[in-house]
This record gives structure tokens, C-alpha cells and sequence, in this order.
């Protein structure tokens, strides 16, 4: 039987249980701290007590576990993930990369490293209850800050009411920082892609996480009677729109590791008897260098200003986001890859288009993170999946991985 596939097995019917956890019967969806997150941190309590870990849960919700090493003020690694959700989603994103540190902990059999492991769930990494992502995380780097604390969710709820009604003290955030015994991040998280699938491979050990540019797109034109007015005679948004999004795809596929998407279009005013008057569209582009995700998008809007002057159309833009790529430490990459190759897998080195807790970590100490393969490249979707033969894969890597680390301190 290959190493580790029994604690695989028990990993993968852990997410299973905490996918029970959710606000929504039928559906996998759970925000941050709302009531289903209760029952996922007493089982992840459950779990870390078992293994012999100190458990607490700091003021953003943070369920962290320590397993504490063989000296007083150990050095200390932290192995992470987010315990939220999107609305209907898998049971493994994120929470995977949670049961795994565990699993690891589990693994040592009571045996005690020369550093610390603390296992962290992230109370939220998705943004879906207040829209704005990675709040778990940002308390553990000291960036909640008032205006944080001040955003409402769709009932009206601030983040610090929503804090305080799970239990909480938002003005004992400053306890959940990490600190400077905090020498590396490493999380595991599925592909969400179909990459590794693609490629037959179980494993990737990620490179660097996509820098992100989001912004909204507006064409205006002039509304008109659809059945009087002549097409030469049209200031059609919805057409100049269209023209531009087919541009944003060409661009795209011409430009080496770059994707670009228009994920989200509103016509107004949107009846089928009118010509549209305006059209606002996103655009999310994404490249881990980002020279090369700045130029494509200064490209796409100098496209959009050509389309809409020769349509006579006016087009603006507003920016929604412009999130920096974050490379991964080059010897914790070099350490993950190695106990892949001593694990027998392929050394397969790739980078992240989403964005993980392992970028806001990197602000903070040196990150790592190991990929595992998503069936049929599905995630953020009920029929997200793992194989447990890659769980194990994962498994026999971190092992490894901790045995590196352990050899480097002695020496």
C-alpha cells in the first residue's frame, strides 16, 4: 500500500465532516464566522487536541494550534489555510491544506522537533460575507485596521459586530499577530485548475502567486429604438463592448502565461427592443510578472479608447484592485522540492492564478506552498474533489519536508 494512505483516507472524510458544517442544507457555504463555522472549530479543536497541540482562538476567528517543539522560544513554522467558503462550494478548498497540518502534526506519533508547528485554520480568506478577502490572515500580519473593522456585511453587520457576536474582542486583535519566532509559512492547497491533471502529475510546487489587476470597464453610447434606428446611425455600447472583449481574448492568448477575463457584463438599459446605452464590464487580468500584467492592461483600455472613437462611444475605467505577484522563498521552494523528488514525484514547478493567505503571510516571513492536482481542474463548485492517492503524495512530502527542516537545525 503506498505511505500515508490510510492518514489520506482520514483527511479526506475530515473535509467531508467540516463540509456538513454550512448555512445553507444541500449546499457547501460558510462565511465568516457565521454559525456553521462553530461546529468546524470544534472538530478542528477535537483533531489538534488529539494530536497534543494547544489550541486557541484569537480575535479574528483564527482557530491556531501549537505543537510546541523541544526548546523554549523555538523558532516556529506555521502551516495554513482558510476555513470559509464561496457559496456553494467544494469540501477542499482550503480546508484541505487545515486538515493536512494536522494529519502532519498526527504523523510525528508524540515525537517533538527543535521548532514549534502551529497549524492555523483562517477564519476567512474568500471576501464573500463583507467583500473584502484574506481577513484571517491580515490579523496574524497586523493589517485589520478600522476600515476593516468598519465594513458591513448585506444585513448591515460591521466586521467588529460580527467579531464580537461570535464571542470575540476586536480590541484584542493586536495578540493574533504573529511573531518574530515565526520562520516560514507552508500551505497546501488543490490546483483549482487543470494543469497538474493535464500533466498526469499529483504534485506543484508553486513558484510565485499572479500579481491581480481588476477593474470595471464603462462604454456609453446612446440608447435608441431597436426596430428605428438605421445600424449606420447606432452608437451601439453593447456592440463597442463586444468588439472589446473579443480584443481582451486575443490579447490574452498572444501573451505567454497571462490570462485575462471578462467575467461579469451589464447592458443597460437592458430590454430587448432597445439599443444599449451603456455597458459596464469587468476585467481581471493576471501574470506573475508584473511588468507584463501593467503593459496588458495599459494595451487593453488604449483598445477600448480605439473602439469607442470609432464607434462614437465615450469608455472610462475604474480600477478595483491591483494586487502585486508575490514569489514564493526560493529555499523553501528548493526544500519542497526536493522532498517531492525523495517522496518519487516529479519535480513540477508552476505558478498560482488565484490568490492564496500565502500572500499576505509572504508580507511577514518567508512562504512556501505545494500544490495537489484538482480532478477534472474543478473547484469553487460542489463537484470539487481530490484523489487520495494525492493526499498521500502530500503527505510523504510534508514529512519529508520537516525532516530537511529538523536535519538544518542540527547542523
Amino acid at each position: 500500500m503506498q505511505p500515508y494512505l490510510v492518514e489520506a483516507y482520514q483527511s479526506v472524510a475530515r473535509c467531508r465532516r467540516l463540509a456538513g458544517h454550512t448555512e445553507e442544507p444541500g449546499f457547501i457555504t460558510r462565511t465568516f464566522l457565521s454559525e456553521p463555522m462553530r461546529g468546524v472549530h470544534a472538530d478542528v479543536r477535537e483533531w489538534m487536541e488529539q494530536a497534543g497541540m494547544a489550541v486557541r482562538v484569537d480575535a479574528a476567528g483564527n482557530i491556531r494550534g501549537v505543537y510546541a517543539g523541544t526548546m523554549r522560544d523555538a523558532p516556529r513554522i506555521i502551516i495554513g489555510s482558510h476555513l470559509d467558503t464561496v457559496p456553494h462550494a467544494g469540501a477542499f478548498d482550503g480546508i484541505l491544506g487545515v486538515v493536512l497540518g494536522i494529519a502532519l502534526v498526527e504523523l510525528l506519533g508524540g515525537r517533538r522537533l527543535h521548532f514549534d508547528i502551529e497549524v492555523v485554520g483562517f477564519s476567512e480568506e474568500e471576501g464573500v460575507r463583507f467583500g473584502v478577502p484574506f481577513i484571517g490572515s491580515r490579523a496574524l500580519t497586523g493589517e485589520i485596521d478600522g476600515e476593516i473593522l468598519a465594513r458591513r456585511d448585506a444585513a448591515g453587520v460591521p466586521v467588529a459586530d460580527a467579531i464580537r457576536a461570535y464571542g470575540l474582542d476586536p480590541e484584542a486583535l493586536r495578540d493574533a499577530h504573529v511573531t518574530e519566532r515565526a520562520m516560514a509559512y507552508l500551505e497546501f492547497h488543490i490546483e483549482q485548475g487543470p494543469v497538474l491533471e493535464s500533466l498526469n502529475l499529483p504534485l506543484g510546487v508553486v513558484t510565485a502567486i499572479a500579481g491581480q489587476s481588476r477593474l470595471e470597464v464603462r462604454f456609453e453610447g446612446q440608447a435608441n429604438h431597436a426596430g428605428t434606428t438605421p445600424m449606420h446611425l447606432r452608437h451601439d455600447a453593447l456592440a463597442g463592448a463586444s468588439e472589446w472583449i473579443s480584443a481582451v481574448e486575443r490579447e490574452a492568448e498572444a501573451t505567454p502565461d497571462l490570462v485575462a477575463t471578462v467575467g461579469r457584463i451589464a447592458a443597460h438599459p437592458g430590454a430587448v427592443n432597445i439599443i444599449a446605452g451603456v455597458v459596464v464590464a469587468s476585467l481581471d487580468v493576471r501574470h506573475t510578472d508584473d511588468t507584463v500584467r501593467a503593459n496588458t492592461v495599459k494595451r487593453l483600455l488604449s483598445c477600448a479608447e480605439q473602439i469607442a472613437t470609432r464607434r462614437g462611444l465615450k469608455v472610462d475605467s475604474e480600477w478595483r484592485l491591483d494586487q502585486p505577484a508575490v514569489a514564493m522563498e526560493s529555499g523553501l521552494v528548493e526544500k519542497l522540492a526536493q522532498a517531492v523528488r525523495a517522496c518519487g514525484y516529479a519535480d513540477h514547478r508552476m505558478p498560482s492564478g488565484a490568490g492564496h493567505d500565502a500572500m499576505i503571510m509572504a508580507r511577514r516571513m518567508p512562504v512556501a506552498m505545494l500544490f495537489l492536482r484538482s480532478p477534472g481542474g474543478i473547484s469553487h463548485h460542489p463537484d470539487e474533489s481530490v484523489l487520495p492517492e494525492d493526499v498521500a503524495a502530500a503527505l510523504a512530502t510534508g514529512v519529508d519536508f520537516f525532516e530537511q527542516l529538523e536535519t538544518a537545525w542540527r547542523t
